[in-house]
């Protein structure tokens, strides 16, 4: 009864799973929505195994393999099928993951069954959940079915015990039939996935715990440092074992993880442009009274600079709402959110270890999120690109200033604001003197008058001065009969030479020379009154020298403090001319060197905000670049951790920055060519990001992440270490050199529509996009030769680089030799590989893989034989974690997509334009000669519509 109590509460349970629906989640899935219920099942040993089985009579060329374990109440607590194919050597081989309690460890046991594959005819959902239910009542050598014993090629049990136990890293058990006779009918080997000649240092006692460590990994990551915990959440892995060519093994663990830096940077960069925009306000507010023209573009900054300002706090108050758990993830149904500009799609790291017989941990990393860009305000009048050159060919006579010249102007303001009374105090101090006639007193006011003064003359002897006031005439004359309607609602003829509060500069007086005069009289009437104070005190004491002993004597005691009143009269009459003139140049000086200085400010401000382009263009781009830059961020944290310990690696770093390269896979069609603009302006506007290193408070993951610093054109990201590992840096980067970011984009469109594009179509901004990325590649590479020319591998760069131009310019469709060579360059260069589609999807995923399998071939020696099986088990590894959606063929197609005897190498091979060819195509070809026909009808029978209706 208790065992019938028993086998009604899995079949129970085993009806509950089957009920539920399909995988449908489209970039999270179930391991994302259940990622407590995942962590939680770290307790239990993830154990993962490799069966190799072997059958006497060759009945089939594929089967299936069901593997199942035990419990001492003969209960199964785990199953899975696999279809497998048969190797050339006779073997079927799969590998098996499940959780092992500690129930399991000591009492349970493993089943292996074999079925022949086209004896198993598909069967809807609840068939399959009542026949695998009814598989789980009858007790395990129950061969009461005669449908199992006709499908069943054999089956073996084995003691999970005894397999930890067992210091051997495999054993081969005898599969039997199932109509319980003694013949044997093949042999299945269990292996654990360990490479071979790897030397185990532990005792008997801790092996089972290092082989759970090893084999658990589908879950974690075994570099559970806190700089990971800190850069990455939400991980879920998978572990291969391939054959290499000289018949050795392979471990290769592929994992794939979010970021935390997808909201946590998102949220920084709006908290500094806010700051920013606050601040640029401020600025123009203290600037003083302006004349109507300029104080409408005080208005028009002001509005633009607060209109960004609540757009950013409205988002800033969204993304706050959100909990912790929800803030490492945008999924690709989000891409158009308001509220989820600034967050890149999709975003994950996928990283890749391997290792071999002679290689032990190899990490490849790759970052793939959903191509920056704007899905938001979309994209019906093109990306940035056309709208920046659209609004820039309507500002092209506008002046602009660097930050560092507005800085300068601003100080410079500051300083005259403070030098002007000082002056003018000083000379009225100097007056007041006067009347005493003291010369100690004198001298100390005098001292300071031509200190002051000085410091007055210096500042004004900028260079930006004299630029500014040119640049002022040189607008008025251009602009003296156009209007402007500012935000104020204000409509002002521009001519603000002659309004009042603009510097007053008539065409004789826009010389270099005027300016120069102007500074140079405030500093010939300083002369002038330190001659003229010499004069009088040579005078006075020579009618010392002429007065008798006596009374010279007397005078003496009485010179300190007072003098005759005509003398008095005399030295104020001398003095007061000079000191008037001296005012007089001062406050002109002063008037045409605030009103430059003022235009200088006022151009930057505009320069940064109106001039622009309106407030959804410049809001386009920041939430453009936010999404990039969190990609990067995150692909420069994982390089720089994996590089710590390579003082080559930091060197670079210091010397000429670090690569990153995207990869895109945008067509150039429909509105992707308005996504492929967006992302060329947002690569290109982190070239003005820099990193820099600093030291972490603790080892805390709060306190390991990036934080962001700067404004608009000059940021700078600070990426903390922990103390230990911060003090074994090079001097250079514990000082807080910055390391720089030489970004390159190269785009290649695979899909259908870039085929369209093709054909029909217009491809040159792709053209130029690689044209001009693959010249900064070969200007970093050079720069890298120049500096570091004893680098490993330097040389061979030269051949690299040789072949990506010729990729380059040779006029291929669909010529994705260009993306290979990139990739290899990047990485000979331990640059950052970026990859981006429309939603990081389908083309990115089947983009990585063939990417991480070619890297095994190439660098690991993976054999040519297994390199299709391989491609396909990473392919289904995306297929079930929700990346890869409805990118294959149905039924009877391979998932590999390709066949692997076409690709000799991949360095001349065409990538995935072997994933693209003709009979396993990812879209419909039909699809394509439709609408080329389509397109042929519609243009011979327009004109018989079209003729009519205009005669």
């Amino acid at each position: 009864m208790d065992s019938l109590r028993r086998g009604f509460a899995n079949l129970r349970t085993l009806m509950e799973s089957h009920g539920q629906p399909p995988h449908a989640g489209a970039e999270r899935g179930e391991w994302n929505n259940n990622l407590e219920a995942a962590c939680g099942a770290l307790t239990a040993p993830q154990l993962l195994l490799a069966l190799e089985c072997r059958v006497v009579v060759a009945t089939a060329a594929k089967v299936k393999i069901h593997v199942s374990t035990v419990d001492a109440h003969d209960v199964r607590k785990h199953c899975c099928t696999q279809t497998v194919k048969r190797s050339e050597d006779g073997a079927f081989r799969a590998s098996v993951r499940c959780s092992v309690d500690p129930e399991l460890q000591h009492h349970g046991r493993m089943e292996v069954r074999l079925y022949r594959e086209e004896d198993l005819r598909p069967r809807c959902t609840v068939s399959r959940a009542m026949m695998a239910c009814t598989d789980c009542l009858r007790p395990p050598r129950d061969n009461s079915s005669s449908a199992g014993q006709r499908s069943c090629l054999g089956f073996a049990s084995f003691s999970i015990a005894d397999l930890l136990r067992s210091k051997e890293p495999s054993s081969s058990q005898k599969l039997r039939t199932m109509d319980g006779g003694a013949g044997e009918v093949g042999e299945v080997t269990v292996s654990r996935l360990q490479v071979e000649e790897e030397q185990e240092d532990e005792g008997p006692a801790d092996k089972r715990s290092v082989l759970c460590d090893v084999l658990h990994g589908s879950v974690q990551d075994r570099d559970d440092s806190p700089l990971m915990r800190a850069a990455l959440c939400s991980q879920v892995c998978k572990v291969y074992r391939f054959q290499t060519e000289d018949r050795r093994w392979l471990l290769v663990r592929e994992q794939m993880s979010e970021t935390p830096l997808s909201f946590s940077l998102p949220r920084q960069l709006l908290s500094a442009l806010v700051q920013e925009h606050e601040d640029r306000v401020l600025e123009v507010m203290e600037l003083s009274e302006l004349s109507p023209h300029w104080d409408g573009l005080r208005h028009d900054v002001i509005a633009h600079c607060n209109q960004l300002t609540s757009a950013y706090r409205h988002t800033q108050a969204e993304l706050d709402k959100l909990s912790t758990a929800s803030s490492c993830f945008k999924a690709s149904s989000s891409k158009s959110d308001r509220h989820f500009q600034f967050i890149p799609t999709n975003l994950h790291s996928q990283r890749m270890e391997v290792t071999g017989p002679d290689s032990a941990g190899v990490w490849y990393e790759v970052v793939t999120f959903g191509a920056p860009a704007d899905h938001h305000q979309a994209f019906r009048h093109g990306g940035l690109k056309r709208l920046i050159s659209k609004h820039a060919d309507r500002r092209k006579s506008s002046v602009s200033y660097s930050r560092d010249e507005t800085r300068r102007a601003r100080e410079l303001l500051a300083s005259v604001a403070r030098l002007q009374p000082l002056i003018f105090g000083l000379a009225e101090e100097l007056l007041s003197v006067c009347v005493e006639v003291n010369f100690g007193r004198l001298r100390e006011a005098l001292d300071s008058l031509k200190e002051q003064t000085s410091l007055f003359i210096h500042a004004l002897k900028d260079e930006l001065v004299k630029r500014a006031l040119l640049d002022i005439h040189d607008q008025s004359a251009s602009n003296n009969h156009s209007d402007h309607v500012h935000s104020n609602g204000l409509l002002c003829e521009v001519a603000p030479a002659d309004q009042e509060g603009a510097p007053s500069l008539r065409p004789q007086d826009d010389g270099e020379e005027e300016w120069d005069r102007t500074w140079e009289n405030v500093g010939k009437c300083l002369d002038c009154i330190l001659a003229m104070v010499e004069r009088l005190q040579g005078r006075e004491r020579l009618l010392q020298e002429q007065s008798s002993p006596g009374d010279a004597r007397s005078q003496n005691a009485a010179s300190p403090s007072s003098c005759s009143s005509s003398s008095v009269s005399s030295w104020q009459e001398q003095l007061l001319p000079l000191v008037v003139t001296l005012r007089d140049c001062v406050r002109e000086a002063v008037t045409k060197a605030r009103a430059a200085m003022t235009f200088v400010v006022l151009q930057g401000a505009v320069a940064a905000t109106v001039a622009q382009g309106p407030a959804q263009i410049v809001q386009r781009r920041h939430a453009v670049f936010s999404q990039g830059l969190s990609a990067v961020v995150c692909g420069f944290m994982l390089k720089l951790f994996g590089g710590l310990e390579d003082p080559e690696f930091l060197q670079q770093l210091l010397s000429v920055g670090v690569l990153a390269q995207f990869e895109g896979l945008l067509s150039t069609h429909g509105e992707e060519v308005g996504m492929l603009e967006d992302m060329e302006v947002g690569v290109a506007d982190l070239s003005s990001v820099a990193f820099a290193i600093t030291e972490a408070k603790s080892e805390q993951p709060d306190d390991l992440l990036p934080t962001l610093r700067g404004t608009w054109g000059g940021f700078v990201v600070q990426v903390p270490l922990p103390p230990e590992t911060f003090r074994s840096l090079p001097q250079e980067l514990q000082a807080g050199r910055l390391i720089r970011v030489e970004p390159v984009l190269f785009n290649i469109g695979i899909n259908q529509h870039q085929s369209l594009a093709d054909r029909f179509g217009d491809s040159s901004l792709q053209e130029r996009i690689n044209q001009q990325s693959c010249e900064r590649v070969r200007a970093y590479c050079n720069k890298l030769r120049d500096k570091l020319p004893n680098t490993a591998g330097i040389q061979s760069l030269l051949d690299l680089l040789s072949s990506l131009d010729r990729s380059v310019e040779a006029k291929k469709r669909k010529n994705v030799e260009v993306l290979w060579m990139a990739a290899f360059v990047c990485r000979k260069v331990n640059g950052v590989r970026l990859t981006s589609c429309k939603s990081a999807k389908d083309r990115t995923a089947m983009s990585v893989t063939l990417e991480q399998c070619t890297i095994l071939r190439e660098q690991h020696a993976l054999s040519q034989q297994h390199f299709s099986s391989a491609l396909d088990s990473m392919r289904r590894s995306r297929l079930s974690w929700g990346q890869m959606l409805g990118c294959y063929g149905h039924s009877g197609l391979s998932m590999s997509g390709f066949d692997p005897t076409e690709c000799r190498s991949a360095l001349h091979g065409s990538w995935l334009q072997l994933c693209l060819a003709s009979r396993r195509h990812f879209y419909p070809l039909a699809f394509l000669l439709v609408t080329s026909h389509l397109l042929v009808l519609w243009l011979i029978f327009s004109p018989v519509v079209l003729l009519p209706k205009y005669q």
